[in-house]
C-alpha cells in the first residue's frame, strides 16, 4: 500500500465521537470521508465548514448505512473519487432505550439495523478491496454496555456485543492478507447527549467511574488512531476498552 491511497471512511462521522475520530485521522494525513444519514445533509454542510475553519478538508457523503445497497453506493462513490478505502471506522449508532417488557419490535429492529447490520453492510462493501490491496484497518466502535449489558438497553447491548463478534471472526479472515479488525469499547463520553443530561443523573454516573470523570471524544479517537496505524499490523481481534475503569474484564 502506498501513502497516497490512505482513504479513511468514518460512519456516523459527524457525531460527537465520530467528529473527533475524523479530526484525528485528517491530522494524521488520511483522506477522510465522514458518512452521515441522508436526513443530516444540512447539518453535514455546516459540519464540513467547521472542519475547514480548523484547516481540515474532510468530505461528507450521506448514506443510510442500515441499507446494504446504500452502503455499497457510498463506498462506490468514495472509490471513484478518492480510491479504495484503506481504513474503515464503523461508528454509526442510535439508541431506542426501553425496558424489555415495554420494548416494541420496531425499537429492537432499528437499533440492530443501524448499530450492527451497518457493520456488515459497510465492511462487506470495502472488504474485497482491502484483501486485494493486502492492507486494511477496520475498527468497530462498540460500547462498555456491549461488554456488561445495561438496564433498558437489551437492543443496544445486543448490537454492541455483536459488533465484537464480527470483529473476532473477521480478524481471522483478514489476518493473512494484512487486514486487521479491532473493536474500541468506550465508556461514558462527554458528548452533546451526555452534557444534556440532568446534573444529578450525570453526577451519579461520574461517581460510579473510578477516574471520576467522563472520557473525551479525543481519547476515543486516540485509541482508534493507535489501532489503524500502519505500524500496528500485529494487533487484531482485540476489544480495547476506553472507560476510565468503569468495567474491567
Amino acid at each position: 500500500m502506498t501513502e497516497s491511497v490512505r482513504v479513511a471512511l468514518v460512519t456516523g462521522g459527524i457525531g460527537g465521537i465520530g467528529t473527533a475520530i475524523c479530526q484525528r485521522l485528517a491530522r494524521e494525513g488520511y483522506k477522510v470521508v465522514a458518512n452521515c444519514h441522508p436526513s443530516e445533509a444540512e447539518a453535514a454542510s455546516a459540519w464540513r465548514e467547521a472542519r475547514a475553519a480548523e484547516g481540515l478538508e474532510i468530505d461528507t457523503i450521506a448514506a443510510d448505512v442500515a441499507s446494504f445497497e446504500d452502503s455499497a453506493r457510498l463506498v462506490g462513490e468514495i472509490k471513484a473519487k478518492f480510491g479504495p478505502v484503506s481504513v474503515l471506522v464503523n461508528c454509526a449508532g442510535i439508541t431506542r432505550d426501553k425496558t424489555f417488557r415495554k420494548m416494541e419490535p420496531a425499537q429492537w429492529q432499528a437499533v440492530i439495523d443501524v448499530n450492527l447490520n451497518s457493520v456488515f453492510n459497510v465492511t462487506r462493501s470495502v472488504w474485497e478491496d482491502m484483501l486485494e490491496q493486502g492492507y486494511g484497518r477496520v475498527v468497530n466502535i462498540s460500547s462498555v454496555n456491549g461488554q456488561r449489558g445495561q438496564f433498558g438497553q437489551a437492543n443496544y447491548s445486543a448490537a454492541k456485543a455483536g459488533m465484537h463478534g464480527v470483529t473476532m471472526a473477521l480478524a481471522q479472515e483478514g489476518a493473512s492478507k494484512g487486514v486487521t479488525v479491532n473493536t474500541v469499547s468506550p465508556g461514558y463520553v462527554e458528548t452533546a447527549m451526555t452534557l444534556a443530561m440532568r446534573d444529578d443523573v450525570r453526577e451519579g454516573i461520574i461517581a460510579g467511574i473510578p477516574m471520576r470523570r467522563m472520557g473525551t471524544p479525543a481519547e476515543i479517537a486516540a485509541a482508534v488512531a493507535f489501532l489503524v496505524a500502519p505500524e500496528n499490523g500485529y494487533v487484531t481481534g482485540v476489544n480495547l476498552p476506553v472507560n476510565g475503569g468503569l468495567f474491567i474484564h
